[in-house]
């Protein structure tokens, strides 16, 4: 943000820095009065916004609020003494990741058998903390996706196996002609593997609008919704492993047809 509005916000007790993300949901500008409803903290709050704050990159939080503890601290103090100087979270940097345990046992050491007693871990620990909560829910979404993969491997399996049944009649004119068995399992593991690799192309080009638009209308819910390197590796093998086990039951029927019951085939 401009050095300007950080030195307003830090000379306005009741000054509030936000960002872009929620200026650009209800149109705030600066020096706009921001009414707020308590609710941990009761009581009707009013804030003046004095800075707007823009993400280095698409993994800063632009959604924030941020507020002078101070002034909310004081107020509460009148209001509801058992409430005030008191803080849920601190954040603290230390220069050496390595040193996260032992730093971790010092300060939780420091509030032992104190009023409050400290918990302290990893900012991901931290996180993970707040994903276990809807762990049931990534269960069930991951259930469900295994659940269609299957399905769609069914589906690829019974196709290749009508359309090896289908040409039973040419497979036996090439062994006749003097191909041999792994001449005809390869022309169908080549026919399953192109269809599965062209249906996971036709996939993968779908999922960039597709996360483009369920971020579009989710986006008061995840900070970065973005497909991953790992996520293409995942479809692309999905789509691998999808050609492969479709081919292999016709691949062997079809090798081991004798050529006689070949071309006396109906189909």
């Amino acid at each position: 943000m401009p050095p300007e509005q950080l030195s307003s916000f830090q000379h306005d007790r009741r000054g509030a820095l936000v960002g872009a993300k929620l200026v650009r949901k209800y149109g705030w500008k600066l020096g706009d009065q921001v009414p707020l409803k308590g609710t941990v903290y009761p009581g009707n709050w009013s804030f003046t916004v004095r800075g707007i704050y823009e993400g280095r990159d698409d993994k800063v939080d632009e959604g924030q609020f941020l507020l002078h503890w101070d002034y909310v601290n004081d107020t509460i103090k009148a209001a509801l003494p058992s409430l005030a100087d008191r803080v849920g979270v601190f954040v603290v940097n230390i220069d050496d990741p390595s040193q996260a345990a032992s730093v971790s046992a010092t300060i939780d050491s420091g509030f032992k058998n104190s009023l409050a007693e400290t918990r302290t871990e990893t900012q991901k620990s931290f996180q993970l903390g707040f994903i276990a909560m809807v762990d049931t829910i990534l269960v069930a979404i991951q259930t469900v996706a295994y659940v269609v993969v299957l399905i769609i491997m069914a589906v690829m399996a019974n196709t290749m196996t009508m359309a090896a049944r289908e040409r039973t009649r040419e497979y036996a004119t090439l062994k006749a002609l003097g191909f041999g068995d792994q001449v005809v399992s390869l022309l169908i593991l080549g026919e399953s593997l192109t269809i599965s690799l062209v249906g996971g192309a036709v996939g993968i080009a779908l999922s960039f609008p597709l996360a483009r638009g369920f971020f579009a209308a989710t986006h008061d819910l995840f900070l970065v919704f973005a497909i991953t390197p790992t996520t293409l590796a995942l479809q692309l093998g999905a789509a691998l492993l999808i050609g492969l086990s479709a081919a292999v039951a016709p691949a062997i029927n079809s090798a081991r047809v004798p050529i006689v019951d070949g071309l006396r085939a109906v189909t």
